[in-house]
């Protein structure tokens, strides 16, 4: 199964997601904000990551940029009690996707929900490493063989 780092503040969730992502046969690790998760990933091999938006220090957004200049392909999970600062403010689950992230969530989420997210993110990452570029019918006849 995958190794995930899971980078929230929230005790709770962290041991909430820990429980649930181990239960289901994955490996994980949990920092709790991130510089620290930042710090872990980059002496880890992960597989995905679940960032909280909004933590002290560095916030998931921060983490998120730092962590795809290093590995743009990881898939990053990203998840939030708040994701609107104001009523008419900006929706940063949203935001989040469109800066990079392959999945978001809002807690409280359900078990189901985030297994779902978990297993379709690996998935995809998994189908797009093993495709190959350029495909064979497009190489010239003696790259091809």
């Amino acid at each position: 199964m995958a190794n995930i780092l899971v980078v929230d503040d929230d005790k709770a969730v962290q041991a909430t997601i820990r429980l649930l992502l181990e239960r289901a046969g994955h490996g994980v690790a949990v920092a709790g904000d991130g510089r620290s998760g930042l710090a872990m990933f980059q002496t880890g091999a992960f597989d995905l990551l679940f960032l909280d938006i909004f933590m002290p220090g560095m916030d998931g957004l921060e983490t998120m940029r730092l962590v795809h200049q290093q590995q743009p392909r990881i898939p990053i999970i990203v998840i939030s009690g708040n994701p609107v600062s104001f009523a008419s403010g900006p929706d940063f689950l949203t935001m989040a996707t469109r800066l990079g992230a392959v999945r978001s969530l809002q807690k409280p989420f359900r078990p189901a929900a985030l297994l779902a997210a978990v297993a379709d993110s690996l998935e995809a990452t998994q189908r797009a490493s093993s495709i190959s570029w350029p495909p064979a019918r497009l190489l010239p006849a003696h790259e091809a063989e």
